[in-house]
Order: C-alpha cells, then structure tokens, then sequence
C-alpha cells in the first residue's frame, strides 16, 4: 500500500489525468489537428537560437567531466555570478553569487525554500487563484497553506482580507505575479501595499514573514507593463524563477532562488537551501543547463507572438459573449465559465473539442483557465468551437 498522504494526492490528480486520457481519446475520434488543447501551460514558442548554438558549443568544446559532473549543491559558482550580475544591470542591485541558489525549475525552488524555512503546522498564505501544486508544496513539508479568496474582477490581492488572515504561525506569504491562471500583474504599487501590511505584521506578532515571489513568466509582461522587483519594496523577499517560459525550456528543468542578504537570518536561509537542494534529491541543478543559461541570462523568448495570441483570441472570446479581464502577462486567460459549475462547462467544451481547465483547480470556483501558448493555426481552427459552446448555452 502507498502511503495516505500519497493516497490523497493520486486521487486529486486523478481528475488532471483523466483530461489527458480524453484528449489522447478524442484526438483518435477526430484527428489531433481537430482536437483543440488549451490545458497545459507548454509553450509552443521555440528556444531561441542563441541556447542551441550555446548547448552545441559546451557539447564540443568543454572538457567531458567538467560538462557531467556534480556541481556545488548551489549551483556553478561562475553561473550563479553571471546570472547575479544580469540581475544587478536591469534592477540596480548588489548582489553576488551568494545570493543564488540553482534549482530544478521553479517548482524545484519553491520546494527547497519551503523545505529551508517551514516547520511542520507553520502557515503559507497565497491568494486565489493560485497554481494548484502549491498544496502539494506545502504538503511536502508539513505546512498548511491558507488562500485569501479571490478578488474578481481584476483578480488583485485584497489586502484587507489579508491582513486578516495571517496568524502567530504565517511564516510565508506566497505570491505570483504575472499570475497562473489570470495573467494579472501584481503592479507596484500593490506590491508596496503588501508590503507594508508585512511589516506590520512583523511587528505586531514578533516573528520573520517572508514573501516568496513565484516569477518564472516574468519576462512575459505586455503593453509596456513592468513586473516590480519585490526586493526592493520588501526586506524579507524571496525569488523564484524559471527559465522554462522566458527562455521556452520547461523540460531542461532550470531556474534559481534569489535570497538577498537583508532577509532575516540570511546565512541560516542560504546555507539550509544549499542544503535542502541535496537532501530534497535534486543533488544540483543539471550542470549543463546552467551553463546554457548562464550564456543566455540576458536572452527572452518572443513576446510578441504570445501578445498575437492573447490579442486574438480574447477579442474574439468577447465578442462570443465570454467574460474575461485582458491578461497583463503569462499566457493565459481566466474565464467566466457559461454556468455555476466549471467542472461541467469543461466537460462540455469537451462535445466542442476543446479542452480547458476548470478554475476550481486554482482555488476559484465559476471560471475556467485556457492557456494560448499554442500555434497561431490551433486558436484560429478552434473559434468556431468556441462559438459553437457559447451558443449552446444561449438556446437554452
């Protein structure tokens, strides 16, 4: 027998993985060209050239055992500087290599802070909706994680209702801006809000409340939008970031922690990630990955192209008679689903070939997440079924 909690987490994914198995059915039926995939954030943009050109050069011209041997559990040191100095050009900062952790992708990097900072019982407070692993995250470690309830229609923090919630026990606040599955932008202002409410809090309770900023679509920000650098409003911030979307590399597994030395207790918090790296099973990063990336820090995907998308098919969705707030970043749109129930309406987008996520896996019942980081063609083919599912509804 597996373990219970393991038990719990095979039967919540189960509806996950039932999506899968629909959309591998219908695409039998149908064609895969005719079956219309929104589910999954995997995106369709390639890298670009410069990380195949930097993966071939290291391939045939970097000594073997250098190339595939253990690094530092933190990472290369001569990667983690590259990638400090990036940061330090484009936000004003100071930091060195010792401010960075590699990771395994941001999801790696959210389980090895979490690991670092968190007891069994202490509290994570984040804000529907919000990516559905982070249950598992806190899971992980014994923490609970607590959701301040959704603020639609722009989907930004309440504050207020934060302020309420967070307890003696809140360790960690967790935020994710751009945000899955919104696509809003935390601006700065809201940012520095927060961050007073924090500071607030630290005093009134006696205790360190770190922010932990989950940033791996910060470089997809449109119109002109800025993601704040959370650092600078917020003595106690933490980031985690991926190049899985800036750089189109989801599979290579990549990204790091940035813990800044004015973090509370910061040489227990560096060394304890250096540490969780190992023990957590990742050992270190995949070494060539950081080498790539530290040859292509200064390297984003095209923006442009996910901007296409957005544009298309939002337009299109309102004029269908969709509700939805235009996306400031990421890659996905956040939808009123036709009826109460998310989970049904998904199911029949199902009839129409469409597959979407229902919202109440984010923590936000009546709504549904459709990822556009696929090819132009597939949204294109897919507006007449998206026509089709709103009329459906309109006969009624």
């Amino acid at each position: 027998m597996i373990s219970t909690k393991m038990k719990e987490m095979v039967e919540q994914s189960a509806a996950l993985s039932a999506m899968f198995t629909e959309g591998k059915r219908l695409a039998e039926i149908y064609g895969a060209e005719n079956v219309y995939d929104f589910g999954i954030g995997n995106p369709n943009v390639p890298a670009p050239e410069t990380v195949r050109s930097a993966a071939m050069d290291l391939l045939q011209h970097t000594d073997v055992l250098q190339l595939h041997s253990y690094t530092d559990s933190s990472g290369i040191p001569a990667v983690r500087k590259a990638i400090a100095d990036n940061l330090n050009r484009r936000f004003g900062k100071a930091y060195t290599e010792q401010n960075l952790i590699m990771t395994v992708g941001a999801a790696g990097g959210l389980n090895v802070i979490c690991k670092t900072l968190l007891d069994a019982g202490e509290e994570i407070l984040t804000f529907a909706p919000y990516f559905g692993e982070y249950d598992n995250y806190a899971k992980n470690v014994g923490a609970v994680l607590r959701a301040v309830p959704p603020n639609p229609p722009d989907f930004l923090p309440d504050l207020n209702r934060m302020a309420e919630m967070i307890t003696q026990r809140t360790k960690v606040v967790l935020i994710n801006s751009p945000n899955n599955p919104t696509g809003v932008i935390y601006d700065a202002e809201t940012i520095a809000k927060l961050a007073d409410v924090l500071e607030q809090k630290e005093k009134e309770f006696g205790t360190s409340i770190y922010l932990i900023s989950d940033e791996p679509y910060r470089e997809l920000a449109y119109d002109g939008r800025q993601v704040p650098d959370v650092t600078t409003y917020y003595h106690n911030a933490i980031v985690v970031y991926s190049y899985s979307k800036s750089l189109s590399l989801p599979g290579d597994r990549i990204g790091y922690l940035l813990i800044p030395s004015t973090v509370d207790a910061f040489e227990d918090v560096i060394m304890g990630a250096g540490i969780a790296n190992r023990v957590l099973g990742f050992v270190n990063a995949p070494a060539l990955q950081q080498m790539i990336v530290a040859r292509c820090c200064e390297e984003v995907t095209d923006v442009a192209f996910y901007n296409g998308n957005r544009d298309l098919l939002y337009q299109a969705l309102r004029e269908y008679g969709y509700e939805c707030a235009k996306p400031q970043g990421a890659f996905y749109l956040f939808v009123r689903a036709l009826e109460e129930d998310d989970v049904a309406f998904c199911e029949r987008a199902k009839q129409y070939r469409l597959l979407l996520t229902p919202g109440s896996a984010f923590g936000c019942k009546g709504y549904v997440r459709i990822s556009y980081c696929v090819a132009r063609k597939t949204i294109e083919q897919a507006l007449p079924s998206f026509l089709a599912l709103a009329e459906s509804y309109q006969k009624k």
